[in-house]
């Protein structure tokens, strides 16, 4: 028994040993890769930390978190652009979170553009740095300015980036609202906006923001200020390109850069708020003015003017077709061409906030106001789902309009690739005769992915796991969507 005890320790000892071997020698391979790894990393630290933003990560999150918390949420459909300021967060802070504060968590690079502030240089600077520092963490550079760098516009001019804070400055923000991002960092000298935006527009999908870098008028009296920065807060949103070359702002170039791709790309305009330095933390005999706006939607964007139109047609729709089963005669001479090309839409109609009937159609098969017309009284009195609607519930339901783009298959190669693709979207699943959708307002009901294409599943007459046999054919679309106030 001794002798096995023995054994038994000298075993012991032996695998102490090697563990204590095994750990000291991979150690110093963990260290080396490590190394390695920030060796190939080109890194461009923060300059500005503890100057323009808290160095403490703690304390900067805890800021930013405040500036957000006090500016609304507007719900604006597809985010495209913003137009933010770069001073001091105790200043400019609060107006850059009335532009953060829109923003979902839904794009894989955003595109920084800005002022040169230190260095006089001609073109748009790329810097060669690999990754952009901040207290929150590294931010990595997109591989496309590769390509970006090859072309005529943009070139590398180091020191335009080594202390310029008009990017930096930005980031802690994006940091705070997106998970998994990449950027685009463009430091402006003498070029023409018009050029830069023609060079970036080929790079701007949906999953892309771009972001202008300004402060508006500096060190005026407060109150001339206000009338100054006010040629700015009018021009800018509404595009309009004579009126704001007569605009204060450092970042004037890469305000019209944005702007020009909002004209290409249908993008709409508008102010999300207005200060300046008198308001937040300065006096009001020098000041600096900011602004927050945001460029949304899409060249088929429906206005409010239109969206009007449309609710009070399909009320009033609703009103004559239960009442003596006629329909509106709308004069289409006084409609907007939009209101007259062949879209896609739904009309879903609310009873005290839970549905009571929602019929539309995935395809363009009508012009868009005789559709909502058409959908309307079907929502009311041919949804399966509901007893038809009476003339005496029409003051208790509200209507909303859904106004759809054409679907695109989607292209997976597992399931965990299709759960990220669909995200936020609107969903038709087929499987042969087997077919269901959901529009993208149910995520606000099922927001984790796999209980929303599990129920989508259910709905089709399929397995709740269907999805996961890859076989299921999936279109994703999306949607403007409005309703009544």
């Amino acid at each position: 028994m001794e002798v096995r005890n023995a054994q038994k320790g000298i075993v012991l000892v032996v695998i102490v040993i090697l563990l204590v071997a095994v750990y000291f020698w991979s150690r110093p391979q963990q260290e080396q890769e490590q190394l390695t790894n920030e060796e190939e990393m080109n890194i461009r630290r923060a300059s500005v930390a503890g100057r323009f933003y808290p160095s403490s990560p703690e304390e900067l999150k805890a800021s930013i978190n405040a500036y957000l918390d006090q500016a609304p949420y507007l719900d604006l459909p597809e985010i495209h652009g913003l137009v933010c300021p770069h001073a001091g967060y105790i200043y400019s802070g609060l107006t850059a979170g009335h532009s953060y504060k829109q923003l979902n968590d839904e794009y894989d690079t955003v595109i920084l553009i800005g002022p040169t502030h230190y260095v006089r240089f001609s073109g748009a600077s790329i810097p060669d740095c690999t990754h952009y520092e901040t207290p929150l963490g590294l931010v990595q550079v997109s591989e496309k300015v590769n390509n970006l760098k090859e072309g005529p516009v943009f070139t590398t001019v180091p020191e335009a980036h080594t202390q310029e804070h008009c990017l930096e400055v930005q980031l802690p923000f994006l940091q705070s609202v997106l998970t998994e991002f990449e950027i685009i960092p463009v430091v402006l000298g003498d070029v023409d906006p018009a050029n830069v935006a023609s060079a970036l527009s080929p790079y701007i999908d949906e999953r892309t923001l771009v972001v202008a870098s300004s402060d508006l008028s500096h060190y005026h009296t407060y109150e001339k200020a206000c009338n100054v920065d006010k040629v700015c807060t009018e021009a800018v949103p509404n595009l309009d390109f004579e009126k704001v070359q007569s605009c204060e702002a450092c970042g004037i170039r890469a305000i019209i850069t944005l702007m020009y791709l909002a004209e290409e790309k249908g993008w709409q305009g508008k102010l999300l708020d207005y200060r300046n330095s008198g308001d937040t933390a300065g006096g009001k005999d020098r000041v600096v003015g900011y602004m927050a706006a945001a460029f949304y939607g899409n060249k088929d964007y429906i206005n409010e003017e239109e969206q009007q139109f449309l609710l009070t047609l399909a009320q009033q729709t609703l009103e004559q077709y239960l009442q003596d089963g006629t329909l509106p005669e709308v004069d289409e001479s006084e409609l907007s061409e939009k209101l007259k090309e062949e879209r896609a839409c739904f009309v879903t109609l609310n009873k005290y906030g839970m549905l009571r009937g929602c019929i539309g159609n995935l395809t363009p098969e009508n012009q868009l106001y005789k559709a909502v017309i058409e959908n309307a009284v079907n929502a009311a009195v041919r949804d399966p789902r509901f007893r038809p609607v009476t003339y005496e519930e029409l003051s208790e339901i509200d209507i909303e309009i859904s106004v759809l783009t054409i679907p695109e298959r989607v292209s997976y190669a597992d399931s965990e690739d299709l759960l990220k693709k669909i995200k936020g979207k609107g969903v038709t699943i087929s499987a042969g005769f087997n077919r269901a959708t959901y529009l993208p307002q149910v995520w606000e009901q099922l927001p984790d992915p796999e209980e929303f294409i599990s129920h989508l599943c259910n709905k089709a007459g399929l397995s709740a796991d269907f999805w996961k046999k890859g076989t299921l054919d999936v279109y994703v679309y999306t949607a403007q969507v409005f309703g009544e106030v």
